[in-house]
């Protein structure tokens, strides 16, 4: 599993030589100026819920690359009214086997409004299973005891857990919610972009190691391999 950062919570998982895409969020991320978005490959783009730093490019990236869109059936509608005709709409609690992976919809506690203003149904994160490895992307979330169910359907590789606070868990519940899920590697998103959740990246990495926990901030653009995980 080969992950690229792009920036806030947008990132991509390479499986099998298909590019998982997650929450497009670039041209609107002064962070990611130097990524240029129509050379993003996306096989599938999985979109957390329907805030605009989640789902900005998403339109553009879907109709240039024909990708399959994974998420709420109100964002699978409103794409489709834009032209985006190749989703596949899930909620909380469904798993689906696609070619060559599975998703599992899980709870996130938040809030999702689409570019419009229309609602876009209940956010939500995904275990995405393949090639017998597993990992784990909250989506913009509170610290829940849902999280607790994560190990019955998933041993996960990683989390992917937002940790910028404000509007999102913050550093300490995201390592509550690491043990939760149990798993000692984190992907730390949803930081540093604005104001309100501008972090330091020592004292993170700090308090995720207190608990036996490898907390990674990557780069914009940034690869690692986590594969042998």
């Amino acid at each position: 599993m080969k992950f690229t950062s792009y920036g806030h919570s947008c990132f991509a998982v390479e499986i099998n030589n298909k590019h998982l895409l997650f929450d497009p969020f670039i041209s609107g991320n002064e962070l990611a100026a130097a990524i240029q978005v129509d050379e993003i490959k996306a096989d599938y783009i999985f979109i957390s819920h329907g805030h605009a730093d989640h789902i900005l490019d998403a339109e553009a990236i879907a109709i240039r690359t024909g990708a399959t869109v994974i998420c709420t059936w109100e964002i699978h509608e409103w794409l489709h009214a834009k032209g985006v005709t190749n989703t596949h709409p899930m909620n909380i609690g469904g798993e689906r086997a696609f070619d060559f992976f599975t998703v599992k919809c899980t709870v996130a506690q938040h809030s999702s409004m689409l570019l419009d203003a229309s609602y876009g149904g209940n956010p939500m994160g995904f275990i995405i299973t393949a090639n017998e490895q597993s990992f784990y992307y909250s989506g913009d979330t509170a610290l829940t005891m849902d999280m607790q169910l994560i190990p019955l359907w998933a041993k996960l590789q990683f989390a992917v857990l937002p940790i910028g606070d404000n509007f999102t868990m913050g550093m300490q519940d995201a390592v509550r919610a690491a043990l939760f899920v149990k798993t000692t590697t984190v992907v730390g998103v949803h930081y540093d972009t604005f104001g309100y959740i501008k972090i330091n990246h020592q004292e993170a990495i700090d308090v995720f190691a207190k608990e036996g926990i490898k907390l990674h901030l990557l780069a914009v653009g940034e690869e690692m391999d986590f594969s042998n995980l």
